[in-house]
């Protein structure tokens, strides 16, 4: 690869990633704020929602972890001892993300879409700002 187009490469790789995220964190924080409204407008509009919202929240998630391994091999040289820490817990939280999300579309009850659904938004928070602690 030539040195002109890794600046550029770098720019395209970072902006994927973050767009990926604003969809991925931004989008359940603005469905958890449309919740209430929809529940207004009827019974299954608050679950139409969850699925539209479906369609674009599990391909940003592919892309996230798609090009969250290409910032890692990207960056990964030379980063001191710390900072692989922070990686390998922050993966672990992103699976976990992934893993209540699922869960929280795949809930029955109440409860259980309370419970699934706090702990994607808190996972899927922490790992955003563990992405910004690891970018520097």
């Amino acid at each position: 690869m030539s040195g002109g187009l890794s600046p550029a490469l770098d720019g395209i790789r970072l902006s994927v990633h973050v767009l990926a995220a604003t969809v991925w964190v931004g989008g359940q924080l603005t469905i958890a704020g449309l919740v209430p409204t929809a529940r207004r407008l009827g019974e299954g509009a608050p679950k139409a929602l969850a699925l539209a919202f479906g369609r674009l929240q599990w391909p940003a998630y592919a892309l996230l972890v798609v090009t969250g391994f290409w910032n890692v091999s990207a960056v990964h040289a030379g980063q001191p001892h710390s900072w692989v820490i922070v990686l390998v817990i922050k993966i672990v939280v992103v699976a976990l993300a992934g893993l209540a999300a699922f869960l929280h579309t795949r809930s029955s009850t109440t409860r259980g879409l309370a419970i699934w659904g706090a702990l994607t938004a808190l996972s899927s928070i922490t790992a955003l700002v563990m992405g910004v602690f690891l970018a520097g």
